[in-house]
């Protein structure tokens, strides 16, 4: 694991633009990670489906400074509105990332952005909201320094989105994204998300995930505080093995299609990340009581029908409901007419996998 190659090379050319705008997606893990060490390294890998229609817009608007008092000078706004309280993350990220960004200190910065889903309510704001910024970064750096090639701006603007949020760096590409080390995993590593590199049955092109808003408001337990808990975690050591255990059981089963070997490792899977939250010290509880009756109904619908649909969790008690294209159809009429009452306001968002983050 190296971080050095990241330092700048010399910038050739003057900045002459002002403003840059990406469009970067959440993404939802099949193979969960959760605990963290050093900055922001991963005590185990994952894999995760990058979505299309849960992104966020990021404009980054910049001028050149003239008073450096500051280590930064920058701005958020968030659909429309000033957000002071957002900017200390910000800075801290900047913080994280002046040594192989640093440009930054040279300019003032506003960051308007808006996403296409609740805030703060597990889908991964902080992932598709950091991976457009690092991208707009990024996007700098490439007007000065414009013999990069594309494989390096991809690889530094994943390892830039990792300071900012750990699973922001599969965010970038799709379909499929593997972030951690891992013997069977070809190129991965815990300082960015990769591509998966093998061979994908068709089954899982433009695979469908329903996002059920259980609880669109702000977590009671922030995952940065969840991540720490894994630090003296009974089970933790377990875990981590567990977790790069799945991933190698993951590659055939996504090689060969085989459908209910997916659901019953993705399952698994995300009551796993669950039942490390639930005996952490302090212990907390993501889940609400309607994230378990929709998980019930999915168990009754799939035995009843033999759809392949699955459910997977991220942190938080929002539900995603992952099912083949094919079945598209009669599993959103059954989200329709059956789980949407379990649903906030009887909210759900209609996603499929997609390819990554597209400059605006």
């Amino acid at each position: 694991m190296t971080t050095t190659k990241f330092h700048p090379e010399s910038y050739t050319q003057a900045l002459k633009t002002q403003s840059v705008s990406y469009e970067s997606p959440s993404n939802i893990a099949l193979i969960k990670y959760w605990g963290k060490h050093g900055v922001q390294i991963p005590k185990n890998p994952s894999i995760s489906f990058t979505l299309n229609n849960c992104k966020t817009t990021t404009k980054l608007s910049f001028e050149k400074r003239t008073n450096f008092d500051e280590a930064y000078d920058l701005k958020v706004i968030l659909d429309g509105k000033h957000k002071p309280g957002f900017e200390p993350k910000i800075h801290q990220f900047f913080g994280r990332i002046d040594e192989y960004l640093p440009f930054i200190k040279e300019y003032r910065f506003t960051i308007d952005t808006t996403n296409s889903f609740p805030h703060s309510s597990g889908i991964a704001s902080s992932a598709s909201g950091l991976s457009a910024l690092a991208l707009c970064l990024m996007e700098m750096e490439r007007e000065m320094h414009p013999e990069m090639s594309l494989k390096r701006f991809n690889q530094k603007a994943s390892f830039i989105a990792r300071l900012g949020s750990g699973s922001g760096c599969r965010s970038l590409e799709g379909p499929l994204v593997v972030w951690g080390e891992h013997a069977d995993i070809e190129g991965s590593s815990d300082v960015y998300g990769v591509q998966y590199p093998y061979e994908v049955h068709s089954v899982f092109d433009h695979y469908q995930d329903t996002i059920l808003l259980v609880d669109k408001g702000e977590k009671p337990v922030s995952s940065t505080v969840g991540h720490n808990l894994m630090h003296n975690h009974a089970y933790a050591a377990s875990r981590f093995d567990q977790a790069v255990e799945n991933l190698a059981l993951l590659v055939p089963i996504l090689k060969e299609g085989n459908l209910d070997e997916f659901v019953s490792l993705v399952e698994s899977e995300a009551l796993t990340l669950h039942a490390m939250m639930l005996t952490s010290k302090p212990y907390f509880i993501l889940m609400k009581p309607n994230t378990l009756k929709i998980i019930d109904k999915i168990w009754e619908y799939r035995r009843d029908t033999s759809i392949p649909v699955c459910f997977t969790l991220d942190a938080g008690a929002n539900v995603h409901v992952l099912y083949p294209k094919k079945d598209k159809e009669a599993v959103q009429e059954f989200i329709k007419n059956d789980l949407s009452i379990y649903c906030q306001d009887n909210r759900y968002i209609f996603d499929n996998v997609g390819n990554g983050a597209i400059k605006l």
